[in-house]
């Protein structure tokens, strides 16, 4: 399983936004078996900034998650209990509750997670991805 973080599932799609996938990474997502998702809290992520005006997508919400969803072939995981107990438990390397509930999800399906976010990249028992992927020099 390949977990994008929000701001990874934006770029994967729109490569345009930038910072962008490396093409390693996006090669590898591409190749992968694996199956791609995303965590819900990335919903309510983009629904805050496309609010707030700092992320401009090219079909409005919500119509934009069914096309970065479904037509996407990108499943949507859902918050359950443990996961929300689990993000709370962990230490206190990163403080936003959303990113905490990613970290919280790849951990609970040990999944890749796909993320420039150095602090989550600090988390033990957390597989990481941004600049290279594995198995790719």
């Amino acid at each position: 399983m390949i977990l994008l973080d929000t701001h990874a599932w934006t770029r994967w799609l729109h490569p345009e936004l930038g910072p962008n996938l490396t093409p390693p990474i996006r090669r590898w997502i591409e190749e992968s078996d694996e199956t791609l998702v995303v965590s819900v809290i990335s919903c309510l992520e983009i629904s805050q900034l496309v609010k707030k005006g700092t992320l401009t997508l090219p079909s409005p919400l919500p119509h934009w998650f069914d096309l970065a969803l479904d037509a996407a072939g990108i499943t949507c995981l859902p918050l359950n209990p443990v996961l929300l107990y689990a993000s709370v438990g962990l230490p206190e390397i990163h403080k936003d509750p959303a990113d905490r509930i990613i970290i919280a999800t790849a951990q609970y399906y040990d999944a890749w997670l796909v993320t420039r976010d150095e602090n989550i990249q600090k988390y033990p028992n957390l597989r990481t991805l941004w600049n290279s992927a594995p198995g790719w020099q």
